[in-house]
């Protein structure tokens, strides 16, 4: 299960190159025509120099590096090239290279024709001088190779190029790349091979690189397509950071073949084939008509149903058919066609039968039919030129299309799907939690274990294999299984910081995925400089932001998890997402939901989220009353969150507010108990509290009144804590705060309950020596309250402290900013309270 957690570009170019290539190539051919890649010329100043100065150029700096025995060496080597490319015709040597032919041939072929050469002229020839010459000539830019020729031959170039070439540019390179050790990895290594290739074929540094040289790197040949697009992301992250780029150049090259942004809606229409071409381009027209009211999802899915699932389904049962007025025959045909899903399933026995299944979306898919009809009736008699040769009776009729016992089962489907959940969501939590914990103990184990030596660990023995890597491995001695600790710790941290968020705050899947370090912020009461920690919620389905309380434990998440992604400058680094429903790149942000992988940073996807969740559940054994798994999806837990709050007594519009429903319907069909209940009470109360209270409450407050409210958290503020007693009361307690049960003691006063607690027996034990038996009674019950305050203080450290294990910081060093309202009337003073 773990392996599914690993999607990087290259394994799912390997799993679908086709469909990568269908799904692109439209993007990537008008990418290569806006930057195109450098040419190569046939001659340049280097390659037209003569034998003896080549050999010059090589024995001065910055080729003559090393020993005296090893630049004679290549020198040897470089003779030996450059005799044999004098046997071919051309006025500069990379004119005799390509006349040569030597790229079209293997290593093993062309090493044998070079050495056969030199055995017929009865000369010395060593085999391991062709590739020595050949990279030395390289380096020097004397002729260019192809970097597929290059990189096939599994040589040095990356370390020569770094030498002779453009040294300056890789060493910035380094540094902007941030990977300290990870700059070995081998997906680093890939990627400056590749740019040592590119440099090596086109010339220049490391700076004259372009979005089009990148671009040529997938046309690479070679042996398999991970090993054509392995670091290609990464090179094109590290020139872009290195300002190579034009401002207006793609911001990763990552799944560039798999994620092919938005298409036109030609484009979109023309993924489904259609015979009659009129009924295509109204189709187009249609959709050009309706896209600038609705987002890029639901245009795909309009297009998808009018063309695919309507007309080319219309077109199967009357070919030739050219008139959007159908028959009752033809009608009905097609109603029972989109009634029923067709898929193919494989038996027992190895064959694959087709199987008619009852479709769940028939009745949307007949609404968006209903809907292209009578928008072009209506559309005919505003413009009819233009749409009304098309106008005709839409064959659905308005009840076929009423979905609302579809909507009830739906609400029933989901209430069913919560109330299976719900109660065992403390066991994912905790299973989640105990997960991390032991992820964590058992890498640091194997990372205090000395190489080639074995080490127990809950009653297991491992091995840690000898050599240096990245990423910690060991050998289960039991088994032989082999792990990667290190990744399962990153898998162990995030499978719990995502349930530990979505379970806190509700929020949407797509909401997680965006939320970023301006995501948190903080609210500062303008008086007493108290701060009220939020959490900012971008805009996504309802186009409104919102703003959550942070909540204590929700904090401490966030703040394991700033910690956890920070680079080593401190800052949490900048990295683009991908939309997959809008099809387009986001803006750079720092992320908090990203992870190091192929030695950069990447966002978490929704994949990895659901492969993360469904490893959780299997390591808990969850499973339902019939003794199936339970899967959970992120959804799962906003439908929780709104049940759970309600059920305690949370108002449902203030629920709904929390949510970001535009309708409180929407929040009521979320939570999963019966519905007259929660109206009810809640109707209740509202009459209850009205009755109690004078009409003349529920106005406006006046600034006096607001100063007067800001006022009461002031005079909470004590020296040892905080009151907690309630807006508009007196205390009853006649300030005896150390006997009080509403004071909330402070950390950082433990020391002044310490000297209070210690004042308090000294003054004990002289009153018992004066004889003041009666004050010795008092102090007591003072002293007994004293050492509560301690240990409920005591007590609350400690589930902080455990709540944590990474050497968190406060809350005030993760927030992403600070806001100061003015008065009663800002937004910010609102969403505080």
């Amino acid at each position: 299960m773990e392996t599914k957690l690993r999607d990087s570009a290259e394994a799912s170019a390997v799993a679908a190159p086709d469909r990568a290539a269908k799904t692109s190539g439209v993007a990537l051919d008008a990418l290569r025509k806006k930057f195109p890649a450098r040419p190569v010329p046939d001659e340049w100043p280097t390659s037209l120099l003569s034998r003896g100065e080549v050999l010059d150029l090589l024995s001065a700096p910055p080729f003559n590096y090393g020993t005296n025995n090893g630049l004679q060496s290549r020198l040897g080597a470089v003779r030996a090239v450059l005799t044999w490319l004098e046997s071919f015709p051309g006025e500069s040597w990379q004119t005799r290279w390509r006349n040569s032919k030597a790229e079209e041939k293997s290593h093993t072929e062309l090493t044998q024709t070079v050495s056969d050469w030199f055995s017929q002229r009865r000369k010395a020839f060593k085999r391991d001088n062709l590739g020595t010459g050949v990279l030395v000539l390289v380096c020097a830019d004397v002729i260019r190779v192809s970097p597929g020729w290059l990189l096939s031959r599994g040589s040095n170039l990356r370390e020569m190029i770094f030498k002779t070439r453009d040294p300056l540019g890789f060493e910035e390179l380094r540094k902007i790349s941030q990977l300290g050790d990870d700059w070995m990895r081998q997906t680093a290594r890939w990627a400056q091979r590749k740019i040592a290739a590119v440099m090596a074929f086109k010339g220049g540094g490391v700076k004259d690189i372009t979005v089009g040289d990148c671009l040529e790197l997938l046309d690479i040949p070679g042996k398999s397509l991970a090993w054509r697009y392995t670091g290609n992301s990464l090179l094109y992250s590290w020139l872009h950071a290195l300002g190579c780029f034009p401002p207006d150049a793609p911001t990763s090259l990552r799944g560039i073949r798999l994620q092919s942004g938005q298409l036109t809606p030609e484009q979109l229409v023309d993924r489904f084939p259609l015979e009659n071409k009129p009924v295509r381009d109204l189709i187009v027209e249609y959709l050009k008509e309706r896209q600038p009211g609705i987002d890029y999802n639901t245009l795909e899915k309009l297009s998808r149903t009018l063309s695919l699932n309507f007309w080319r389904e219309v077109e199967k049962i009357k070919p030739g058919i050219s008139s959007l007025r159908l028959d009752a025959d033809i009608a009905a045909a097609w109603k029972d066609r989109i009634r029923t899903k067709t898929s193919r399933v494989r038996t027992p026995d190895g064959t694959s039968i087709e199987v008619s299944s009852p479709r769940m979306g028939a009745r949307q898919e007949m609404l968006l039919v209903r809907a292209f009809y009578l928008d072009i009736a209506q559309w005919a008699a505003q413009d009819p030129s233009r749409w009304g040769i098309w106008a005709s009776p839409c064959p659905i009729s308005d009840s076929e299309v009423n979905t609302r016992k579809e909507a009830s089962r739906r609400k029933a489907r989901m209430h069913q799907r919560t109330r299976e959940r719900l109660p065992v969501l403390p066991t994912l939590v905790s299973s989640v939690a105990e997960y991390r914990k032991s992820a964590e103990k058992l890498l640091a184990a194997a990372q205090e274990t000395i190489p080639g030596a074995n080490f127990s660990f809950n009653g297991e023995e491992f091995l840690v294999p000898p050599g240096n890597r990245i990423d910690t491995r060991v050998v289960e001695l039991n088994t032989g299984h082999r792990r990667n600790l290190t990744h399962e710790e990153h898998c162990a941290f995030w499978t719990w910081a995502v349930v530990e968020i979505l379970r806190h705050t509700g929020i949407r899947n797509e909401e997680l995925l965006e939320l970023s370090h301006h995501s948190v912020t903080q609210y500062r009461l303008p008086t007493t400089g108290e701060l009220v920690p939020l959490l900012q919620i971008a805009p996504s389905k309802t186009d409104k932001e919102r703003m959550l309380l942070v909540t204590p434990d929700l904090a401490d998440v966030l703040s394991a998890v700033v910690s956890r992604v920070r680079g080593t400058s401190g800052a949490v680094p900048v990295i683009p997402c991908y939309d997959h429903l809008e099809k387009v790149w986001n803006s750079p942000m720092p992320l908090l939901l990203q992870r190091k992988f192929g030695g950069e940073n990447r966002p978490l996807t929704r994949q990895t989220i659901s492969n993360m969740l469904d490893a959780a559940l299997e390591r808990a054994g969850i499973v339902d009353v019939t003794g199936e798994p339970i899967k959970y999806r992120p959804h799962d837990f906003r439908r929780m969150f709104v049940t759970e709050a309600v059920m305690n007594g949370l108002p449902p519009h203030i629920a709904q507010v929390i949510c970001g429903h535009k309708n409180i319907n929407t929040t009521m069909g979320y939570k999963a108990i019966y519905p007259a209940e929660a109206i009810e009470a809640h109707r209740a109360f509202i009459a209850r509290r009205r009755a109690l209270r004078p009409s003349e409450e529920y106005r406006t407050p006046t600034p006096e009144e607001w100063e007067q409210f800001l006022g009461h958290f002031e005079k909470r503020k004590l020296s040892i804590g905080t009151c907690g007693r309630a807006f508009g009361t007196p205390c009853i307690h006649e300030h005896a705060c150390i006997r009080c049960s509403m004071l909330r003691p402070d950390p950082a006063q433990r020391q002044r309950l310490l000297d209070i607690r210690d004042n308090l027996i000294d003054r004990i034990a002289e009153a018992e020596r004066e004889g003041w038996l009666g004050e010795v009674e008092g102090l007591r019950v003072s002293l007994s309250a004293a050492e509560d305050k301690i240990a409920q203080l005591d007590h609350s450290v400690r589930n902080r402290s455990a709540s944590v294990d990474l050497g968190m910081p406060s809350f005030t060093q993760v927030a992403g900013r600070q806001s100061t309202v003015e008065g009663p009337g800002s937004a910010s003073s609102g969403a505080a309270h």
